[in-house]
């Protein structure tokens, strides 16, 4: 408060706890203007809270350390290229378009990039006045129907748009295809009926034979590196 800071550059996972805090103890932040979310990817769950709590506009910011920044959210939602940073391409894209970054970087003499592979999946979007791009999420964390479709962690992230009272999940798929779906409730959990609504899609994405088991819990760790995964296999 004493800082009274214009802007907030958050995790979402992290930045949605802290708002959250603010929530329980009525804390005020009146000199923010807008909040930048990075590091990893922004959930419409997380999304949801932050704009909730503090009623500012939320940008995604995504770069990498070893790229710098890449993409920024405008203020209609589109995540548009830094192009005098890098060169960007999409290689091995599937039957969608959705395929692993490749950036070549074009600003950094001493430790130039050539075709370097983010790990992430990003679709591009090209329209008649414009090009934008979609983030889809970690490649290694994507998840596979059994026809070999790819499901990305935004795919799966959809699913949550309407859904209140949660403050985090993870949806883990098994080595048989089966999923389970681990969330974190804020002060009022989501009800059976409204909880059914987003398995029930979740089931029809993946084109599951069972149904998506659910469980509340208390934590739901992140990596060693600090950033957490919303859907991965077993």
């Amino acid at each position: 408060l004493e800082w009274s800071p214009q802007f907030l550059d958050l995790d979402p996972v992290h930045g949605a706890w802290f708002a959250l805090f603010c929530e329980r103890r009525g804390i005020k932040l009146p000199s923010v203007k807008f909040i930048l979310c990075s590091y990893e990817f922004v959930s419409v769950v997380h999304r949801r809270i932050l704009q909730r709590v503090f009623g500012v506009p939320i940008f995604n910011f995504y770069g990498s350390t070893e790229t710098g920044h890449l993409l920024m959210e405008n203020g209609r939602g589109e995540m548009k290229a830094s192009l005098e940073n890098a060169f960007f391409e999409i290689i091995e894209p599937d039957a969608r378009g959705i395929g692993s970054l490749v950036v070549t970087t074009l600003t950094n003499d001493y430790m130039p990039l050539v075709r370097y592979r983010i790990g992430d999946l990003v679709e591009r979007i090209e329209q008649p006045y414009a090009t934008h791009y979609l983030v889809h999420g970690r490649a290694r964390d994507a998840l596979f129907r059994n026809d070999g479709r790819r499901i990305t962690t935004l795919d799966v992230d959809r699913c949550f748009a309407g859904l209140e009272g949660i403050a985090h999940y993870q949806l883990r798929q098994d080595d048989h295809g089966d999923c389970e779906l681990k969330y974190i409730s804020e002060r009022e959990a989501p009800g059976m009926e409204e909880l059914r609504l987003v398995t029930t899609q979740i089931e029809e994405l993946l084109q599951l034979q069972n149904k998506v088991s659910v469980a509340a819990v208390d934590k739901l760790p992140p990596l060693p590196s600090g950033k957490f995964r919303l859907i991965c296999r077993a």
